[in-house]
């Protein structure tokens, strides 16, 4: 692939490496590494999650340096972890789901975007964003119920289920929070919130995967041959620590960009998989809560900004994590290549 340069007027090029594609993958070898790595990379953000899923269920706004003390202090470092191992188990399935549907998805859209006439920048945009919208789709077939478990772990705080959160219930592990979800609510208490985890996700990855793709390409046309060496070809060729720094920036700017965009639908989507309708009913008149119930008593509680609750940390996570992601799955894809 190669991005001609801005600034330069001589119409030299940097000639990036090629993308490894669907069909240049050892499939074994790229899931197997898949799943280690990126448990590896949940187990270092988890914290992060945890402050931006407890953010966003209390009833008033509590600043993310004084919640993350508040754990700390009542519940030691555990307390950052509540619900790691029942997430983990999920994300295995959920990733391999998530990188074969990208990949599949990304080729196949990238070469027919090509046949189309389009040019080589337009089919890359089109085809990541393609790609990022059905690997979110697949893989919340597998992690919105781990979500719903995971995330009502994540708020209990250490012997004090309130805490600020009102509608919330205890639960003695992954393993009895399954079984009470499916004795009160059936398989359908936990795809609660399945509609608008596919409002939320698709269009996240969607977005993110076109802005970072877009973002990648503006970052190498601007900086020219600064950071990169010449080629035999008459172009200009990156070093390993040159492309490193702009996939981890383009990352960067592709995650706020998609938390901006998607941070109301994340907010009601972790309330409506959390809280039920109201801590102080009874069992059997207790109600699903609803998206336009639950919208409305965020803005009753701090207006259309509590909508935004947790965005620090939403944002913060999601750079980190994209960061993270994109260095280590193309990391992955290099160690997984056949040849």
């Amino acid at each position: 692939m190669s991005v001609s340069m801005e600034e330069d007027g001589s119409g030299s090029k940097i000639h990036l490496p090629a993308d490894i594609n669907w069909e240049m993958l050892d499939k074994s070898k790229f899931f197997f590494l898949g799943a280690a790595l990126f448990s590896g990379v949940s187990g270092a953000l988890y914290p992060i999650v945890v402050l931006k899923t407890r953010q966003q269920v209390m009833s008033s706004q509590i600043p993310c340096l004084k919640m993350a003390g508040s754990i700390l202090r009542n519940e030691g470092y555990r307390g950052f972890y509540r619900g790691f191992g029942t997430s983990l188990t999920g994300t295995i399935p959920a990733r391999a789901l998530y990188m074969g549907a990208l990949e599949v998805t990304k080729s196949s859209v990238g070469t027919a975007t090509v046949q189309l006439g389009f040019s080589e920048a337009s089919s890359s945009t089109i085809a990541s964003a393609a790609a990022g919208l059905s690997a979110a789709m697949a893989a919340q077939l597998v992690w919105t119920p781990i979500d719903v478990v995971s995330q009502r772990l994540m708020v209990q705080g250490s012997g004090n289920s309130s805490c600020g959160v009102v509608g919330l219930k205890c639960y003695n592990g992954g393993i009895d929070a399954f079984r009470k979800i499916i004795c009160s609510d059936g398989l359908r208490g936990l795809y609660r919130g399945f509609g608008i985890s596919i409002l939320t996700y698709a269009p996240s990855n969607a977005v993110w995967w076109g802005s970072y793709s877009i973002a990648h390409r503006l970052i190498w046309g601007s900086i020219g041959c600064y950071c990169c060496k010449k080629d035999t070809e008459g172009g200009y060729k990156p070093d390993g620590k040159a492309m490193l720094a702009v996939q981890g920036v383009s990352a960067a700017m592709a995650s706020g960009v998609s938390a901006l965009v998607t941070m109301p639908l994340d907010t009601v989507k972790t309330r409506l998989q959390v809280l039920d309708d109201d801590c102080c009913s009874s069992s059997s008149s207790r109600r699903t809560p609803t998206v336009l119930q639950t919208v409305k008593n965020l803005v009753k509680e701090g207006g259309f900004s509590a909508c935004y609750r947790g965005l620090g940390p939403r944002w913060a996570s999601m750079s980190m994590s994209a960061i993270t992601m994109i260095t280590t799955y193309e990391f992955l894809k290099k160690l997984s290549t056949k040849n």
